[in-house]
């Protein structure tokens, strides 16, 4: 599989969350500002990551009795970093997702790509692999934690942006992002629990659509190549 291909396949055709729909509980939850989407979103690629290129590294000695087991044990020992360096570096980040960091160690997507990939590939696809479903999974959060914000709050980067003394980027959480309308103007439902659902939902239909339309595209240029390698012996022979 080309890099190219892996890279289409995390952030579009196979995107863990619109395609494979797994993971979603955290993606729900915690999409209420961008600074949390963000930092989720770039944990879980730091931790998938990693955890795919220890697999690739020692899938070969791992017993298949208890690969699931030793899977386990090696996003645990990921996770437990990624949550003391954001304790001891940036813990309104910590605070803010609270146990959904921890929780990553039962995330499926962590161990669905391990799983599925990384136990069955080389240390460099699996890196790559880590990186693009990272990224698309980062992605995810990203449009969700913008639509969930505009339209609720009228809003945009809250907790990252912070344009009270000049624009900066806040890393403690306070920043009020971007006031773009009033919030008394805005869907309040989507910034409630109801609204991760609806806003999932939508970006769900919306890639579905989007697929199946390129992936009819495809199919009908497939026909119509079909149709004329079979029109060129004919009009050969006619000649």
């Amino acid at each position: 599989m080309s890099i190219k291909q892996q890279f289409r396949e995390g952030l579009f055709t196979n995107n863990p969350i619109t395609v494979q729909q797994i993971g979603m509980c955290a993606t729900m939850a915690i999409t209420t500002s961008l600074f949390n989407g963000i930092g989720m979103g770039i944990s879980v690629l730091i931790i998938l990551t990693c955890c795919n290129v220890v697999i690739a590294a020692i899938h070969k000695i791992i017993p298949n009795e208890i690969r699931l087991a030793i899977f386990v044990v090696v996003i645990a020992g990921f996770v437990t970093m990624v949550d003391l360096i954001l304790k001891a570096y940036i813990p309104a980040l910590s605070k803010s997702l609270g146990v959904f960091i921890p929780l990553i160690v039962v995330n499926c997507i962590i161990i669905g790509r391990a799983e599925a990939f990384s136990q069955k590939n080389s240390i460099g696809p699996s890196f790559w692999d880590g990186i693009f479903n990272g990224l698309g999974y980062t992605m995810i959060l990203f449009f969700m934690c913008v639509i969930r914000e505009f339209l609720g709050k009228g809003a945009f980067g809250g907790g990252l942006i912070d344009i009270s003394n000049g624009f900066r980027f806040t890393m403690d959480g306070t920043g009020a992002g971007i006031q773009i309308f009033n919030s008394d103007f805005g869907a309040k439902i989507l910034t409630s629990p109801v609204g991760g659902f609806i806003t999932l939902g939508t970006i769900i239909g919306a890639m579905q659509y989007f697929l199946k339309k390129s992936d009819d595209k495809k199919k009908r240029k497939a026909l119509e190549a079909a149709a004329a390698a079979e029109a060129a012996p004919v009009k050969e022979v006619a000649e």
